[in-house]
This record gives structure tokens, C-alpha cells and sequence, in this order.
């Protein structure tokens, strides 16, 4: 049976929601497709790029504390996030603005005009 993606240390509910709404259901799947893949299936998914949420889950994966990263660890792992962002631009998604869509969706979005 499947374990949950909550069992994978630093993801709570909702980043597991997240991972949910990209087809990512269950701890396997995550740490077979690896931190950069389920990131950017994420952001694909209209999951907004933050770059705590990054290293947390490379932490995660590892089996570290979220704040665990330091130094030139966190500045590797900063380009590697831009460079995900970068890859989710280029494929017509915009990271920044994804929470903006779905208030959108929702009827909850910023009134204009």
C-alpha cells in the first residue's frame, strides 16, 4: 500500500494538497521522480514557486530538517529553484502568479475594471 506524502519529513497537508493536484499522490511516486521533477510537476500545476518550500522538500527527501540548508548548499539549491521557475516560464506558466489563477477560478480573484 502507498504511504502517504505527509510521511516524507517537511510536507505538511497542504504542500501534500499540491503535490495532489500535479498527480502526485503518495511518498513513492515523490521520492522516485526526485525533488526537481516534483517541483516542477507542481509549479505545472499551478502551484506557486516558493523557495522554502523547495529546499524543504530536498530536505525532506534526504530525511533532514527543512532548515538544515546552509551556505553553499542553499546557494546551489537556489539556482537549481530559479532554474525550475525559469523551465516553468519557458513552458507558458507563471510560478508567481499561480495563486492569483485559482482565486480566479474560485470567483475570488482581484476585481478589475
Amino acid at each position: 500500500m502507498p504511504s502517504p506524502l505527509t510521511d516524507i519529513p517537511n510536507i505538511g497537508p497542504a504542500t501534500a494538497a499540491g503535490f495532489e493536484q500535479a498527480g502526485i499522490t503518495d511518498a513513492e511516486t515523490l521520492r522516485a521522480m526526485g525533488a526537481d521533477a516534483a517541483y516542477g510537476a507542481f509549479l505545472r500545476a499551478g502551484g506557486t514557486a516558493h523557495f522554502i518550500g523547495y529546499y524543504a522538500l530536498v530536505m525532506g527527501l534526504q530525511g533532514r530538517p527543512w532548515n538544515d540548508c546552509r551556505g553553499a548548499e542553499k546557494l546551489a539549491l537556489r539556482q537549481r529553484f530559479d532554474a525550475l521557475r525559469a523551465q516553468a516560464r519557458a513552458e507558458g506558466v507563471d510560478p508567481a502568479r499561480a495563486i492569483e489563477a485559482v482565486l480566479d477560478q474560485i470567483g475570488l480573484g482581484l476585481r478589475r475594471g
